[in-house]
């Protein structure tokens, strides 16, 4: 399709549903001659919260703790903002949005990855009364209700994001091998059966979005979150390629396999840079308002090859079970341990009379339950007290949850060491 085919369908005032694009879940700080989009203030607001920060030290498929050159969580969400901003760009949406739906997508991560996602999952599980833990879905909770930012007067409040930002981070994932992606509110799907919730509200209520696993098809609002997600898929595909090669992941039979796949589809294909741009170059000649943002039936494929390869070599690799192994004990021995404090009124005083047993961890948690909670909470902190008075042990427990997912591979590991000592 020629350059700017979208122009006319992106995130902007000339779209009926742009007051609700924009809507804050949350009142923030105005400036009377801000020179940003509300869009660019999101992405200022997310670079510069904790949850961002941390991205650095968390994986994304290899334990990065001590190798600087194996990707990081953060430089995945960087290489994603490229690749959506390149395809935004050409196709005339908006480049804003998907910068900042690109920075924010992946704050829902738990340290060690999809292995220490999954763990927290089954923690969730079993003492969080069955409720369910995937990092998209943590994602939108972390923007909504745990990052924080310090406003002109030190007072500290939640992100307060607009809605087109906060519904693509909880739509960014899932598998994109349909044919094409359209957003959940396009008029001329006749399968369209009105977006997140039953009420038949495509801007409805974002928690009530369905996991990836159970409807592949729940897609972002706008065109610009339907972006991101296959942005997304191609800036991982792509990297982990090459950290696996960096690594010895891939020997010299694999990598012939690999060059082999990649010159059927263009025989000028020498490494996963040429991948990558055929797959942006040729997504952009093919997506079009009518058909939606696709891929041509070629590359298509591709994709699919490309994953199929990354699972067989990669993803299910056995020498990751190490690494899997030692996520499941720290993260399940931090978790029993911080549980094993609760006491009802008497939870707080019985974390401080045990600091001595893990000065670490003991201190950093009781740090995030005054911020978090009614507890002695600092009056600069206007945040919403998401964990009350501590009054059960399930809201204690979606405490540990939170704080452990916030952490980083780094500081896990760390908090774990401390706990070996005794």
């Amino acid at each position: 399709m020629p350059r700017d085919s979208f122009i006319h369908e992106a995130a902007g005032p000339q779209d009926p549903n742009w007051e609700k694009l924009i809507a804050r879940n949350s009142k923030i700080p105005s400036r009377e001659h801000d020179i940003r989009s509300e869009f660019e203030r999101d992405t200022t607001r997310l670079l510069h919260c904790s949850a961002f920060r941390r991205l650095k030290h968390k994986t994304q498929v290899f334990p990065n703790i001590e190798n600087d050159h194996i990707c990081t969580r953060m430089e995945h969400v960087l290489h994603v903002a490229s690749v959506s901003g390149t395809i935004a760009n050409y196709l005339g949406l908006d480049r804003d949005l998907t910068r900042a739906i690109s920075i924010g997508h992946d704050i829902g991560h738990t340290p060690f990855g999809h292995a220490g996602e999954k763990i927290l999952e089954e923690l969730s599980r079993y003492w969080l009364d069955g409720s369910d833990f995937w990092h998209e879905m943590n994602g939108l909770r972390f923007a909504d209700k745990i990052e924080l930012l310090e406003d002109f007067n030190s007072n500290v409040d939640n992100l307060g994001l607009t809605y087109a930002v906060r519904d693509g981070i909880v739509c960014h994932c899932g598998e994109v091998d349909d044919y094409a992606i359209f957003p959940r509110e396009h008029l001329g799907d006749p399968d369209f059966d009105g977006g997140p919730n039953a009420t038949g509200d495509p801007f409805g209520d974002l928690y009530s979005i369905s996991r990836p696993e159970q409807d592949v098809s729940v897609n972002a609002v706008t065109w610009e979150g339907c972006i991101v997600k296959i942005a997304d898929k191609i800036a991982y595909l792509g990297r982990d390629i090459e950290d696996a090669i960096e690594l010895g992941f891939l020997g010299p039979d694999e990598i012939a396999d690999l060059k082999t796949m990649a010159r059927k589809y263009d025989e000028n294909a020498m490494n996963t840079t040429v991948i990558m741009h055929n797959m942006i170059v040729d997504l952009c000649e093919h997506s079009s308002p009518d058909e939606g943002i696709r891929l041509s039936g070629k590359y298509r494929e591709q994709m699919k090859e490309l994953m199929m390869f990354n699972y067989s070599h990669i993803y299910l690799d056995k020498r990751l079970d190490p690494y899997s192994k030692y996520a499941r004990l720290a993260l399940e021995q931090i978790f029993e341990r911080l549980h094993d404090y609760y006491d009802g009124e008497e939870t707080i005083a019985n974390l401080h009379g045990s600091i001595h047993e893990y000065p670490l961890l003991i201190r950093e948690f009781i740090s995030f339950l005054r911020i978090y909670s009614a507890v002695d909470s600092p009056l600069r902190y206007r945040n919403v007290k998401i964990y009350g008075t501590l009054d059960s042990e399930e809201i204690y427990d979606q405490a540990i949850i939170d704080f452990i997912a916030g952490m980083t591979d780094r500081f896990a590991v760390k908090v774990y060491e401390e706990l070996l000592k005794y």
